[in-house]
Order: structure tokens, then sequence, then C-alpha cells
């Protein structure tokens, strides 16, 4: 497709490098982009309409389905939003367990990218090893939750499931073996020179444009933007062991899988301090939450891919009234309008797919269509209108009620 004597290429909604549906429109002369016009919203299930419906706790498992591979993330992010309502504390012990379930789900998460960026530039002999190498990560899920995904481990006030002593030595052990492959991993990709050759230079993300763009997680530390919820907003038991928020300044692809390898270590390193403080801090691993108060609460997490935001507002009942999510690539996305353009055709999905996207998280209705006409009833702007006359609505009735409790 031609447009003013310059090429538009399509990536998507269905391409071999994207596992979920999104559309890329890149603007090309010869083999250089010259522009990109990002597409979102081709996948909806009405997650935040369907929590209305459903009562707090439910609410955990919904927002678990949200994505695969990030499964205990969101309810971690929704759990801090919800006992920031009800202004609980979670025990000590329910904040380590906390910590260890999002760490061991940081390791699997980014050597699943890491083994996915290798078959993504033909590297598959690197895809099957670090698979492998994140294979007794799972099994170790799967040992203190029984799944090896979506492990339905959080609820609001604690956890639902224990780690027992007599599995910690099992849980060293393979940590002790994680560490060792990742560690071999990662100076086997630093010396490595056909993954320089491919990785090195490409869709360099400013310092500058990083901030520009609000970037988040990996993608926003890997041009030496120092953010980390864990840091910079603690919770859990992020504030009672020692470790370190890795960065690296270069900004390109490249410097985005460093930053993912070394924080598998990192990972390692607080998961063992977790484990060590289990053996002395006996007691609950959650508090009951009788009935949730009129008012908002918001939590966050550091997710794998970057922080994930959830808001919650309740009328005192026992569902809530309004759940707002937003996840990390949601944010990291429009960055590709900063690294993409100037690159080659050949680069511009591996720089899409350097993000670690999941499109799923990043769901949006952009319009309302009647299905038997075809007839647009409402567009993005239409949906948008209704979404502030709500929250009007929404404000006015509480302050109402405020005035009321005040009288």
């Amino acid at each position: 497709m031609s447009r003013n004597r310059k090429t538009i290429i399509p990536i998507g909604p269905y391409h071999p490098l994207q596992e979920e549906p999104e559309y890329f429109e890149l603007e090309v002369e010869g083999e250089k982009v010259l522009d990109i016009d990002i597409h979102i919203g081709y996948n909806h299930r009405a997650i935040e309409k369907i929590g209305e419906r459903m009562t707090w706790d439910q609410v955990i498992f919904l927002v678990e389905r949200i994505c695969g591979i990030c499964s205990t993330s969101h309810p971690i992010a929704n759990c801090n939003a919800q006992e920031d309502l009800a202004g609980v504390e979670i025990p000590e012990r329910a904040k380590y367990i906390r910590s260890i379930v999002g760490e061991l789900e940081r390791i699997h998460s980014h050597l699943l990218w890491a083994g996915l960026a290798g078959h993504f530039i033909g590297y598959n002999t690197l895809w099957m090893w670090i698979w492998k190498y994140r294979e007794p990560v799972l099994e170790l899920f799967e040992l203190v939750t029984g799944n090896r995904n979506h492990y339905a481990m959080l609820k609001p006030g604690g956890v639902r499931r224990d780690i027992k002593e007599e599995d910690i030595p099992y849980f060293l052990k393979v940590l002790d073996e994680v560490e060792r492959k990742v560690d071999m991993i990662t100076k086997a990709a630093l010396d490595d020179p056909v993954l320089a050759a491919r990785l090195k230079g490409v869709g360099i993300l400013t310092k500058e444009d990083a901030i520009k763009y609000c970037a988040v997680g990996p993608t926003a530390r890997g041009s030496g933007v120092a953010i980390d919820v864990r840091k910079d907003d603690p919770y859990a038991a992020y504030d009672l062991v020692e470790w370190n928020v890795i960065t690296q300044k270069e900004g390109d692809v490249f410097a985005k899988t460093v930053v993912r390898l070394l924080e598998c270590l990192e990972s390692v390193k607080i998961i063992r301090q977790c484990l060590e403080k289990l053996k002395k801090v006996k007691g609950d691993i959650a508090v009951k939450i009788k009935e949730m108060p009129p008012g908002e609460g918001k939590g966050h997490h550091e997710a794998p891919r970057g922080e994930t935001f959830h808001y919650v507002r309740s009328d005192g009942s026992n569902t809530p009234v309004r759940l707002k999510v937003r996840a990390p690539t949601y944010v990291n996305l429009p960055t590709c309008k900063a690294t993409v353009p100037g690159e080659s055709v050949a680069d511009a999905a591996l720089i899409l797919a350097s993000i670690d996207p999941c499109y799923c998280c990043t769901e949006r209705m952009m319009r309302v269509v009647d299905k038997k006409s075809g007839k647009v009833l409402m567009d993005g702007s239409d949906l948008i209108r209704l979404s502030q006359e709500k929250t009007r609505k929404l404000l006015g009735s509480y302050f109402e009620r405020e005035d009321r409790y005040k009288c």
C-alpha cells in the first residue's frame, strides 16, 4: 500500500512475532521506517465491567486471568488496592510469601521472554535451553500453589497458602541451579558477537524519551531510568530485604535484554532472604477483612513488565462500584514512536517485542457497533464522555454521602 509515494507496511493484527492481536502501520521508504502508527483495542474482555458484578474476593480470581504470564501481578496490585481501601496491614509472614511468589513470577516471565527473543532472531538453541532452565521455577509454583500458572495464591488481607518449612531446602536447591544457569546465559549473551551485532544499537530509547513517554519496568531501566515500585513505594517485604535496582544506560534492545537477565539474579537474592525470614517469622498468613468501607483504594506492583496499577471504588457493599486497571504495556507501547522510526523494517518487529508486550493486558474498547447492521453506535470520544459523566456522578454521590456522615 502506498501513501504519498511512501509505502505502508502492516504488522498485525496477526503476526508470527505477536502472540496476541495488535495492529501497527509502518510508513517506510525503501527498508527504512519513517513513522509508525499504533492501533490497540483488538482484544477486549470487559474485565473491569465484569469485576463490578463480583464480590471483592472473586475479583482477585478475575484479575488473575488478565495475563497468563503475570497471573500474580494483577492480584498483588488489586489486593494492595483493597487493603488500602480497608486500611488493613497484612501479617509479616504473608509479606514474605507474596514477595516470593512475585519474584518467582519475575524469573519465569523474564526467562520466557528471553527464550522467545532468541526464537525471534533465529537463535532457537538459546530459546530451548532457556525454557529448559525455566521449567524448575514452574515446578516450584506447582509445589507451593498446586498450579504452574494462575496460582490462586493471593487474597485480600494476605495469602491463601503457606510455604512449608520442609519445602525450603528444595526451594534453595532450585534457586542455586537457576542462579548458576542464568549467570551462565548472561555471560554468554554479553560475549556473543551475533547477539551484539543483532541487538546493540537497535531501537534506542534515550533516557529523555523514556521519561517523556512515561516508560516503566525494564523498558525504562534499560534507558538508565532507575524507577521501580518495589523501591519507590515499598509493599510486601521489599523494604525488609536487600536488593538492587538494575539499570543499563544504552537504551537499545540489548540493554533491555541484559536488564531482564540481571533482574533474575536479583530475584533469586530476594527469594533467598525471604525464605530465611520465614524460618523465624511465624504466625498467621492472612487477616480477615469483614467489610469494605465506602471510599477508594489504589495499589500497584512492579510486574515483570513494569508497574501494574489498580484502582477500586466502594459504596460499602460487597462488590466494587468501579475497578480500573492500567497495565505496563499500555504506557510502554507508545515508546515505539521514538524507537522504531529510523530503523529497518527487519528490526521493527524485534523492537516492538523488546518491551515484552502483553496486548491482552492493554485491552481497550474503541467503539460500540451494532452487530446486525454494522452501524457504529458509539466511538472512542463517546466512550470517554460516558466515562467522564459517570466519574462526575460517582464523585457527586460520594461527597453527598460524606456530607450526610458529617451531619
